[in-house]
C-alpha cells in the first residue's frame, strides 16, 4: 500500500484530502504544519508528499527545501497544494524542485489524477528502459506527457547505419543524443600509435552519446557499429529541454551515468590486474551479456583484432588463449565464429 503524507494547516481540507485518498486505497499520514510534516516524512518515508504553501511554523517552500536536504527522502515526489495562483509562486516552487501543483479548490478527481500520475512516474524510474523504439516511446510518453512527447517524436526518422560505420568521432562536439532501435555499437579510444581500446558495448535499447551531452564536453571516444544498426536521433536542444524541465528524465540519466562509472571502474581493475586468461574470458562473458540470449548457446562473429581490443591484450596473445579455451571445450570456433559452450566455467575463471 502506497503511503502519502498530507501537510495542511486547514483542518477541513486536511481531513477531506485524507479521506479521499484513504477511500482510494492509500495509507495517509497527516501533519498540521510544515515542521511536523518534515518530521513525519523522515519517520515514515512516504511514497508521495502533498503540501500546502502558506502554513505556520514552516511554509511549503521550507518543507521542500528540508526534504531535498535529507538523502533518505530527497527523491520523494512532491505536490504543492495552494490557493495562490500567481506565476511567480509556481516558478519558485518548480525552481525548488516541486513535481506538480494542485490549486484550491480542487475536486477528488483532480487530486487522484495528480497522485496517480506522480506515483506512476516514480515507478517508471525504477524500471529499465524496454528495448526497441516502442520502449523509447513508452519512456518519453510516461515521463513527459502526450503533447510534449508527440512534439519530440513527430516527423523523426530512424537512421540506418551499415556495419563498421562511424556514428561520431572522439574530439567532436556532441549535437545529438542517439538511441539504438536495433543493432550493436562499440565505443573505443585510440592512442598515438593507433591502437584501440574498446571503452563500452551497446545494444538495442541503449542510449549513446549522452555522457558528452551531460558533461558539456567533446566526445571522449569514437562510436562505431558492429553490425547494421538503426538509430533514433534526439537533437541536443530537445535533450537539454528534457533534462531542465523534467526531473524524472534527469534522474534516469543520472542512473545511466552512475552505472557507467561503476562499469568503467570494473573494466580498469580488470585491465590492470587480471591475467591473460581472465581478460579473454571476461571479454567473452561481456559480449554474451550484452548480445546473447539466456535460452541458447551464444555465438558471435567478431574479428580477432576487435576481440583483442575489448580484452585489452595483443591479438597474438588472444588467439593463443582462444585456442586453449577451445581445447578445454569452453568454446568452439567454426568459420571464424566463436561459440561459447560453457559460460559457467568461463565465468568461474573470473573468480
Amino acid at each position: 500500500m502506497k503511503k502519502i503524507l498530507v501537510i495542511e494547516d486547514n483542518d477541513d481540507i486536511r481531513a477531506n484530502t485524507a479521506e479521499i485518498l484513504e477511500l482510494s486505497g492509500y495509507k495517509v499520514i497527516v501533519a498540521e504544519n510544515g515542521k511536523t510534516g518534515v518530521e513525519k516524512a523522515i519517520e515514515h518515508h512516504p511514497d508521495l508528499i502533498i503540501c500546502d504553501i502558506m502554513m505556520p511554523v514552516l511554509d511549503g517552500y521550507g518543507v521542500l527545501h528540508a526534504i531535498h536536504k535529507n538523502n533518505t527522502i530527497r527523491n520523494v515526489p512532491f505536490i504543492f497544494l495552494t490557493a495562490r495562483t500567481e506565476r511567480s509562486d509556481f516558478r519558485r516552487g518548480m525552481e525548488l524542485g516541486a513535481d506538480d501543483y494542485l490549486t484550491k479548490p480542487f475536486d477528488g478527481t483532480e487530486l487522484l489524477n495528480a497522485v496517480d500520475s506522480r506515483l506512476r512516474k516514480l515507478e517508471l524510474l525504477k524500471e529499465e528502459l524496454l528495448p526497441g523504439l516502442d520502449g523509447l516511446k513508452h519512456f518519453m510518453h510516461e515521463s513527459l506527457g502526450k503533447d510534449i512527447f508527440e512534439s519530440l517524436t513527430e516527423g523523426r526518422n530512424v537512421n540506418t547505419h551499415k556495419k563498421k560505420q562511424t556514428i561520431y568521432h572522439e574530439g567532436n562536439h556532441p549535437v545529438k543524443l542517439y538511441y539504438i532501435v536495433k543493432g550493436k555499437v562499440k565505443t573505443y579510444r585510440s592512442n598515438d600509435d593507433g591502437k584501440e581500446l574498446v571503452t563500452d558495448l551497446f545494444s538495442t535499447g541503449d542510449f549513446i552519446g549522452h555522457i558528452a551531452l551531460l558533461e558539456g564536453t567533446t566526445y571522449r571516444d569514437t562510436a562505431e557499429t558492429l553490425e547494421e544498426t538503426e538509430l533514433a536521433i534526439i537533437p541536443k536542444e530537445d535533450f537539454e529541454h528534457l533534462l531542465n524541465n523534467n526531473r524524472e528524465v534527469a534522474q534516469k540519466f543520472i542512473r545511466l551515468l552512475a552505472r557507467n562509472v561503476s562499469d568503467k571502474e570494473t573494466q580498469l581493475l580488470g585491465l590492470a590486474y587480471n591475467s591473460l586468461r581472465k581478460k579473454v574470458a571476461e571479454a567473452l562473458i561481456l559480449l554474451q551479456k550484452k548480445y546473447g540470449k539466456s535460452d541458447e548457446i551464444f555465438s558471435i562473429d567478431i574479428s580477432r583484432e576487435g576481440l583483442a581490443t575489448i580484452a585489452g591484450t595483443a591479438t597474438e596473445s588472444l588467439i593463443r588463449t582462444l585456442s586453449d579455451f577451445k581445447s578445454e571445450k569452453l568454446i568452439d570456433i567454426k568459420s571464424g565464429c566463436i561459440h561459447i559452450l560453457d559460460s559457467k566455467k568461463l565465468t568461474g575463471l573470473l573468480n
